[in-house]
This record gives C-alpha cells, sequence and structure tokens, in this order.
C-alpha cells in the first residue's frame, strides 16, 4: 500500500486526537502460517503535554501475563509522527493521510533470557464511529514471522 492513496478520505485520523484520554484495545499475535499464539487487551492512557502524545497501554495476556509499554509521540511536520519507547530499538517513524496511517519501527521482544529484534510494519486505519484498525506485519531478518491485528475504541 502506499500511504498517498488515502489522502483526503474521511475520517482524517490524528493521533493525538484518538489517543488523548482513555481507549481500549483488543488483539492477537498470529505465526506465520496465520495460528493465533497469543491474545490480548490493552487499556491505553493518552495524555499531551508540550506538545508530545504519551501513550502508556497496559497489556493483559488471555494467559494471564501482563506488560507495559509507554509511547512518548512527536508530530514531525503536518502529517508524521515519531515516537520512542523503552522497548523500541531508534525511533519509530509514521505518516498519517486521511483515515490511514503508516507507522514503522522495531521492536526489542524478550523471550526468556534472550531479546530479538523484529521490525513491524503497521498500517492503522479510523473508521467510522470512532473504531481504530490496526494490522501489523511482522519481519525478522526481512522475513515474515507473523501479524498483529489490533481493534481500538475510544472511551467516551
Amino acid at each position: 500500500m502506499n500511504i498517498d492513496d488515502f489522502r483526503g478520505e474521511k475520517p482524517a485520523l490524528d493521533l493525538f486526537d484518538y489517543f488523548e484520554g482513555h481507549s481500549t484495545a483488543w488483539g492477537w499475535f498470529e505465526d506465520r502460517f496465520g495460528t493465533i499464539k497469543r491474545q490480548f487487551r490493552v487499556e491505553i492512557t493518552g495524555t499531551i503535554t508540550a506538545g508530545e502524545l504519551r501513550l502508556d497501554e497496559e497489556f493483559f495476556y488471555r494467559d494471564g501475563a501482563r506488560a507495559r509499554r509507554v509511547w512518548h509521540i512527536n508530530r514531525t511536520g503536518e502529517a508524521g509522527y515519531c515516537g520512542r519507547a523503552d522497548d523500541v530499538v531508534g525511533v519509530a517513524r509514521g505518516r498519517a493521510e486521511g483515515p490511514a496511517l503508516n507507522w514503522r519501527y522495531r521492536l526489542a521482544l524478550p523471550v526468556g533470557k534472550r531479546s530479538y529484534h523484529l521490525d513491524f510494519d503497521d498500517w492503522i486505519f479510523l473508521q467510522d464511529g470512532g473504531v481504530m484498525t490496526n494490522r501489523a506485519l511482522v519481519k525478522k531478518w526481512g522475513f515474515v514471522v507473523g501479524r498483529v491485528a489490533l481493534f481500538f475504541q475510544k472511551s467516551s
């Protein structure tokens, strides 16, 4: 896909507007064969301070595990975003057009005593009614190792 293909479409996605306050997401990770390996819910609190969006994400996995990620996201120009989190290697970069955002980053994923660097290519789409969908292709050394699907609902 090309992010420019969504220019001018509605509803327009603004990460700061969507994530300020509370939202919830539900999703799963599936391996390269399409087998769902993990399901989860994410409680998200977004605050904006001095032009930065802070997303505090608390993950609740179906197997009882919990995790937390805190994003610090800034605007880069009219349609761009960059972000950092403790488990993100370097800087995440994204660009929005219309209802779509393409967000790319490298995540350090702990597995046992090791950490694997996985590349995420997220496509996020704002739907009518305030629902947002996210599908991410996950790669290691350029090879697809899995996919993530998420569905967001902003709280009233």
